[in-house]
Protein backbone atom coordinates (compact mmCIF):
# COMPACT_ATOMS: atom_id res chain seq x y z
CA UNK A 1 0.00 0.00 0.00
CA UNK A 2 1.16 3.51 -0.87
CA UNK A 3 0.49 5.39 2.36
CA UNK A 4 -0.01 8.65 0.47
CA UNK A 5 -2.34 7.34 -2.24
CA UNK A 6 -5.60 9.31 -2.39
CA UNK A 7 -7.16 7.52 -5.36
CA UNK A 8 -10.94 7.49 -5.03
CA UNK A 9 -11.02 10.33 -2.50
CA UNK A 10 -12.76 13.67 -3.05
CA UNK A 11 -11.39 16.84 -1.47
CA UNK A 12 -12.98 20.27 -1.10
CA UNK A 13 -10.43 23.05 -0.56
CA UNK A 14 -11.53 26.60 0.23
CA UNK A 15 -9.37 29.51 -0.84
CA UNK A 16 -7.73 27.29 -3.45
CA UNK A 17 -7.09 29.66 -6.36
CA UNK A 18 -3.71 30.83 -5.08
CA UNK A 19 -1.09 30.37 -2.40
CA UNK A 20 -1.34 27.57 0.12
CA UNK A 21 -4.82 26.46 -0.92
CA UNK A 22 -3.87 26.12 -4.57
CA UNK A 23 -0.74 24.15 -3.71
CA UNK A 24 -2.77 21.80 -1.48
CA UNK A 25 -5.28 21.21 -4.28
CA UNK A 26 -2.51 20.51 -6.80
CA UNK A 27 -0.70 18.06 -4.53
CA UNK A 28 -3.87 16.24 -3.50
CA UNK A 29 -4.70 15.80 -7.20
CA UNK A 30 -1.18 14.51 -7.89
CA UNK A 31 -1.78 11.82 -5.29
CA UNK A 32 -5.01 10.69 -6.93
CA UNK A 33 -7.76 12.77 -5.30
CA UNK A 34 -10.58 14.54 -7.09
CA UNK A 35 -10.48 18.19 -6.00
CA UNK A 36 -13.03 20.98 -5.79
CA UNK A 37 -11.49 24.42 -6.34
CA UNK A 38 -13.26 27.24 -4.54
CA UNK A 39 -12.83 30.94 -3.84
CA UNK A 40 -15.01 34.02 -4.26
CA UNK A 41 -14.52 34.64 -7.99
CA UNK A 42 -15.48 32.18 -10.71
CA UNK A 43 -12.72 33.11 -13.16
CA UNK A 44 -9.73 32.15 -10.99
CA UNK A 45 -11.52 28.96 -9.88
CA UNK A 46 -12.03 27.94 -13.51
CA UNK A 47 -8.38 28.68 -14.35
CA UNK A 48 -6.95 26.58 -11.52
CA UNK A 49 -9.35 23.70 -12.20
CA UNK A 50 -8.47 23.77 -15.91
CA UNK A 51 -4.74 23.68 -15.14
CA UNK A 52 -5.18 20.68 -12.84
CA UNK A 53 -7.36 18.90 -15.41
CA UNK A 54 -4.71 19.46 -18.07
CA UNK A 55 -2.33 17.37 -15.95
CA UNK A 56 -4.90 15.02 -14.41
CA UNK A 57 -7.95 14.78 -16.69
CA UNK A 58 -11.24 14.92 -14.84
CA UNK A 59 -9.63 15.54 -11.46
CA UNK A 60 -10.97 19.03 -10.73
CA UNK A 61 -14.13 21.09 -10.77
CA UNK A 62 -14.62 24.75 -9.92
CA UNK A 63 -17.31 25.89 -7.48
CA UNK A 64 -16.99 29.57 -6.48
CA UNK A 65 -18.26 30.43 -3.01
CA UNK A 66 -17.96 33.25 -0.51
CA UNK A 67 -17.10 31.80 2.90
CA UNK A 68 -19.05 34.59 4.63
CA UNK A 69 -22.29 33.21 3.15
CA UNK A 70 -23.75 30.05 4.68
CA UNK A 71 -25.90 29.60 1.57
CA UNK A 72 -22.79 29.77 -0.63
CA UNK A 73 -21.05 27.16 1.48
CA UNK A 74 -24.05 24.84 1.32
CA UNK A 75 -24.07 25.25 -2.46
CA UNK A 76 -20.34 24.43 -2.48
CA UNK A 77 -21.03 21.19 -0.63
CA UNK A 78 -24.05 20.33 -2.80
CA UNK A 79 -22.24 21.01 -6.08
CA UNK A 80 -19.20 19.02 -4.92
CA UNK A 81 -21.40 16.01 -4.21
CA UNK A 82 -23.16 16.46 -7.54
CA UNK A 83 -19.83 16.46 -9.37
CA UNK A 84 -18.04 13.65 -7.53
CA UNK A 85 -20.65 11.87 -5.41
CA UNK A 86 -19.19 12.46 -1.95
CA UNK A 87 -16.72 14.45 0.14
CA UNK A 88 -13.92 12.56 1.88
CA UNK A 89 -11.52 15.40 2.66
CA UNK A 90 -12.30 18.97 3.68
CA UNK A 91 -9.55 21.59 3.79
CA UNK A 92 -10.68 24.84 5.44
CA UNK A 93 -7.99 27.17 4.11
CA UNK A 94 -9.76 30.44 3.24
CA UNK A 95 -9.39 33.22 5.80
CA UNK A 96 -9.55 37.00 6.16
CA UNK A 97 -7.45 39.63 7.87
CA UNK A 98 -8.79 43.08 6.93
CA UNK A 99 -7.04 44.92 9.77
CA UNK A 100 -3.36 45.46 10.61
CA UNK A 101 -2.69 47.28 13.86
CA UNK A 102 -3.32 47.17 17.62
CA UNK A 103 -6.56 45.68 18.87
CA UNK A 104 -7.39 49.00 20.50
CA UNK A 105 -8.02 50.40 17.03
CA UNK A 106 -10.02 47.66 15.36
CA UNK A 107 -13.63 48.42 14.51
CA UNK A 108 -16.51 46.09 15.24
CA UNK A 109 -17.12 45.25 11.58
CA UNK A 110 -13.50 44.18 10.98
CA UNK A 111 -13.41 42.19 14.22
CA UNK A 112 -16.64 40.45 13.33
CA UNK A 113 -15.48 39.69 9.78
CA UNK A 114 -12.29 38.03 11.04
CA UNK A 115 -14.18 35.88 13.53
CA UNK A 116 -16.94 34.92 11.11
CA UNK A 117 -14.70 34.10 8.14
CA UNK A 118 -11.92 32.40 10.08
CA UNK A 119 -13.97 30.44 12.64
CA UNK A 120 -17.69 30.41 11.95
CA UNK A 121 -17.32 29.54 8.25
CA UNK A 122 -15.15 26.54 9.17
CA UNK A 123 -17.75 25.45 11.74
CA UNK A 124 -20.49 25.70 9.11
CA UNK A 125 -18.59 23.69 6.51
CA UNK A 126 -17.67 20.96 8.94
CA UNK A 127 -21.29 20.70 10.07
CA UNK A 128 -22.27 20.28 6.43
CA UNK A 129 -19.81 17.51 5.54
CA UNK A 130 -19.48 15.59 8.81
CA UNK A 131 -22.78 13.64 8.58
CA UNK A 132 -21.82 11.84 5.36
CA UNK A 133 -18.35 11.11 6.76
CA UNK A 134 -20.00 9.68 9.87
CA UNK A 135 -22.23 7.49 7.73
CA UNK A 136 -19.20 6.08 5.87
CA UNK A 137 -17.06 6.02 9.04
CA UNK A 138 -14.23 7.76 7.21
CA UNK A 139 -13.09 11.32 6.71
CA UNK A 140 -10.25 13.82 7.09
CA UNK A 141 -10.79 17.47 8.00
CA UNK A 142 -7.89 19.92 7.91
CA UNK A 143 -8.06 23.51 9.14
CA UNK A 144 -5.26 25.85 8.11
CA UNK A 145 -4.44 27.88 11.22
CA UNK A 146 -1.30 29.99 11.87
CA UNK A 147 1.48 30.45 14.40
CA UNK A 148 -0.23 33.81 15.02
CA UNK A 149 -2.55 31.73 17.18
CA UNK A 150 0.34 30.61 19.40
CA UNK A 151 1.69 33.99 20.50
CA UNK A 152 0.71 37.60 20.91
CA UNK A 153 1.17 40.31 18.30
CA UNK A 154 0.89 44.10 18.36
CA UNK A 155 -0.47 44.18 14.80
CA UNK A 156 -2.39 40.96 13.98
CA UNK A 157 -3.84 40.20 17.40
CA UNK A 158 -7.44 39.65 16.29
CA UNK A 159 -6.33 37.38 13.46
CA UNK A 160 -4.27 35.45 16.02
CA UNK A 161 -7.30 35.03 18.26
CA UNK A 162 -9.25 33.54 15.36
CA UNK A 163 -6.43 31.14 14.54
CA UNK A 164 -6.10 30.04 18.16
CA UNK A 165 -9.84 29.33 18.10
CA UNK A 166 -9.36 27.17 14.99
CA UNK A 167 -6.94 24.98 16.94
CA UNK A 168 -9.50 24.52 19.69
CA UNK A 169 -12.19 23.89 17.08
CA UNK A 170 -10.08 21.02 15.75
CA UNK A 171 -9.49 19.61 19.23
CA UNK A 172 -13.17 19.71 20.17
CA UNK A 173 -14.34 18.25 16.87
CA UNK A 174 -11.71 15.52 17.09
CA UNK A 175 -13.24 14.43 20.38
CA UNK A 176 -16.73 14.40 18.88
CA UNK A 177 -15.92 12.86 15.50
CA UNK A 178 -13.06 10.45 16.17
CA UNK A 179 -15.44 7.65 17.29
CA UNK A 180 -16.71 7.76 13.69
CA UNK A 181 -13.16 7.46 12.28
CA UNK A 182 -13.09 11.12 11.23
CA UNK A 183 -9.81 12.89 11.89
CA UNK A 184 -9.70 16.64 12.48
CA UNK A 185 -6.36 18.48 12.55
CA UNK A 186 -4.83 21.91 12.06
CA UNK A 187 -1.84 22.87 9.98
CA UNK A 188 -0.18 25.85 11.65
CA UNK A 189 2.15 27.65 9.23
CA UNK A 190 4.71 30.29 9.95
CA UNK A 191 5.43 33.00 7.39
CA UNK A 192 4.94 31.55 3.91
CA UNK A 193 5.70 33.38 0.67
CA UNK A 194 2.16 34.03 -0.51
CA UNK A 195 0.26 37.10 -1.69
CA UNK A 196 -1.51 37.13 1.69
CA UNK A 197 1.83 37.96 3.38
CA UNK A 198 3.54 39.75 0.50
CA UNK A 199 4.32 42.91 2.49
CA UNK A 200 6.62 40.88 4.74
CA UNK A 201 8.79 39.35 1.99
CA UNK A 202 8.38 41.13 -1.36
CA UNK A 203 11.80 42.83 -1.23
CA UNK A 204 15.12 41.07 -0.54
CA UNK A 205 15.59 43.23 2.54
CA UNK A 206 12.13 42.38 3.90
CA UNK A 207 12.63 38.67 3.26
CA UNK A 208 16.00 38.70 5.01
CA UNK A 209 14.54 40.57 7.98
CA UNK A 210 11.57 38.19 8.22
CA UNK A 211 13.66 35.02 8.02
CA UNK A 212 16.73 35.93 10.07
CA UNK A 213 15.34 34.56 13.34
CA UNK A 214 14.11 31.32 11.77
CA UNK A 215 16.48 28.39 12.46
CA UNK A 216 16.21 27.14 8.86
CA UNK A 217 17.02 30.70 7.68
CA UNK A 218 14.31 30.83 5.05
CA UNK A 219 10.62 31.57 4.72
CA UNK A 220 8.12 28.87 3.90
CA UNK A 221 7.11 27.86 0.40
CA UNK A 222 3.57 26.75 -0.36
CA UNK A 223 4.67 23.15 -0.92
CA UNK A 224 6.06 23.05 2.62
CA UNK A 225 2.44 23.27 3.72
CA UNK A 226 0.87 21.22 0.93
CA UNK A 227 2.97 18.19 1.82
CA UNK A 228 1.55 18.21 5.33
CA UNK A 229 -1.98 18.32 3.94
CA UNK A 230 -1.32 15.25 1.80
CA UNK A 231 0.06 13.49 4.87
CA UNK A 232 -2.93 14.35 7.06
CA UNK A 233 -5.46 13.47 4.36
CA UNK A 234 -3.94 10.08 3.56
CA UNK A 235 -3.45 6.71 5.22
CA UNK A 236 -0.07 8.00 6.40
CA UNK A 237 -1.85 10.26 8.90
CA UNK A 238 -4.51 7.76 9.96
CA UNK A 239 -3.60 7.85 13.69
CA UNK A 240 -3.39 11.64 14.02
CA UNK A 241 -6.31 13.70 15.25
CA UNK A 242 -6.88 16.85 17.28
CA UNK A 243 -3.40 18.16 16.57
CA UNK A 244 -2.00 21.51 15.48
CA UNK A 245 1.08 20.68 13.41
CA UNK A 246 3.44 23.65 13.37
CA UNK A 247 5.33 24.19 10.11
CA UNK A 248 7.44 27.31 10.55
CA UNK A 249 11.10 26.54 9.89
CA UNK A 250 11.61 26.46 13.65
CA UNK A 251 10.49 30.05 14.28
CA UNK A 252 8.43 29.28 17.38
CA UNK A 253 11.24 27.34 19.09
CA UNK A 254 13.58 30.34 19.24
Amino acid sequence: MNLFDLTGKVAVITGSTKGIGKAIAERLAEHGAKVVISSRKAGPCDEVAAAINARHPGAAVAVPANISSKDDLQRLVDESRKAFGQIDILVCNAASNPYYGPMSGIGDDAFRKIMENNILANHWLIQMVAPEMQARRDGAIIIVSSIAGLRGSPVIGTYGISKAADMQLARNLAIELSPHNIRVNCITPGLVKTDFARALWETPEAEKRSSQNTPLRRLGEVDDIAGAAVFLASRAGAWITGQAIVIDGGETIT
